[in-house]
């Protein structure tokens, strides 16, 4: 395969490498991919993350093995394991029944592996439409609310909801932008101020129990979030903590928006009740394993639910952005999610 680069990714002399976000914003750490259960230990680590990209690197190490000469028997089986890394991130999944459509087939190495570049040319694409769409929303001087981390990091191409306000940054219109510090690992705090300070965007950090007396003081003129899964009827599922914001925003009528590229839409997953969500690591709640070190703070024998993701109902969401374009509440109503 040709030579692939983006910010936490890159395919280059038939060799695959992904940047450690565990260590961001510090520390830049390659790691060569070498074989599957490596790929599907960083995943599950979170050293590459974000739903887009998760999905990217798993169809390009899927590529990577068809050129090497990879049979098929051996590339479903590759295929089927990465499948079960991250439950919750649909593109995952999409991404790799597009592959095994073709290795079922018969169309190994060319076919394979041109596929897997396709679908990491088309998510540059998909996040330049999104963002193109989303800042048209953005009015001057705005003060924007974010969750989690949703740019480059995150994707091949500008992000989702991060490229959204960057390309509203592009284009002068003095934004300032609140970064959730996002519990438990901290995507926020240390991924989207980098991302921020890299774009050169004015944001403050905040814990995540600050939003709400923000929104109460009128220092919030929209919340952008991205998405791991959308339901047919325009549920979805994000970063846990997103469903809190959207309950404040409609308390305190701050429009909401999610933004994600069609391959974050589930047309056979009929609601929210119906998205699997995974449950993570209880250390990860109990103390906090970094670049810096581990640290403890809980009783050693202390209970813990972990989930990773929380479903926000779509009658919480002011729109939905989308590479197609902008769809609310009618829309979705009238199942245009269903037909993506």
């Amino acid at each position: 395969m040709k030579n692939l680069i983006a910010t936490s990714l890159k395919y280059q002399n038939a060799e695959l490498y992904i940047l450690d976000q565990r260590h961001l914003p510090h520390q830049s750490q390659w790691h060569k991919v070498e074989n599957d259960d490596q790929l599907i230990a960083h995943i599950k680590s979170l050293a590459i993350r974000g739903a887009p990209l998760i999905g990217i690197a798993a169809a390009i190490w899927i590529g990577h093995l068809a050129e090497q000469g990879a049979n098929q028997q051996t590339l479903l089986h590759s295929l089927e394991k990465l499948r079960a890394s991250r439950p919750t991130a649909v593109n995952l999944m999409n991404y790799l029944d597009r592959l095994k459509a073709a290795i079922t087939a018969g169309h190994l190495a060319e076919k394979v592996s041109q596929i897997s570049i396709n679908i990491f040319e088309e998510d540059i694409q998909l996040c330049r439409k999104m963002a193109q769409h989303g800042a048209e929303l953005v009015k001057p001087n705005a003060k924007i609310l974010t969750h989690c981390n949703t740019g480059s990091l995150a994707t091949a191409g500008v992000g989702t909801a991060i490229g959204v306000i960057t390309t509203a940054h592009q284009q002068n219109k003095n934004i300032q932008v609140w970064v959730d510090e996002t519990r438990p690992l901290l995507q926020g705090g240390r991924l989207t101020a980098w991302e921020m300070e890299q774009a050169g965007v004015a944001y403050k950090i905040i814990c995540d129990s600050m939003a709400a007396c923000l929104m109460a003081q009128g220092e919030v003129d929209m919340i952008l979030v991205g998405a791991d899964r959308i339901a047919a009827n325009g549920d979805f599922a994000n970063k846990v903590g997103t469903y809190s914001l959207a309950v404040l925003a409609h308390y305190h009528n701050v429009p909401f928006y999610v933004v994600a590229p069609s391959t974050t839409v589930d047309p056979a997953c009929p609601n929210g009740q119906s998205i699997p969500i995974e449950q993570r690591d209880p250390n990860e709640i109990k103390g906090i394993n970094a670049a810096f070190g581990s640290v403890s703070w809980s009783p050693e024998k202390a209970a813990v639910y972990n989930p990773a993701f929380d479903v926000t109902p779509a009658k919480l969401v002011t729109g939905w952005i989308l590479e197609s374009g902008v769809y609310n509440q009618n829309d979705i109503q009238t199942g245009v999610l269903k037909t993506l």
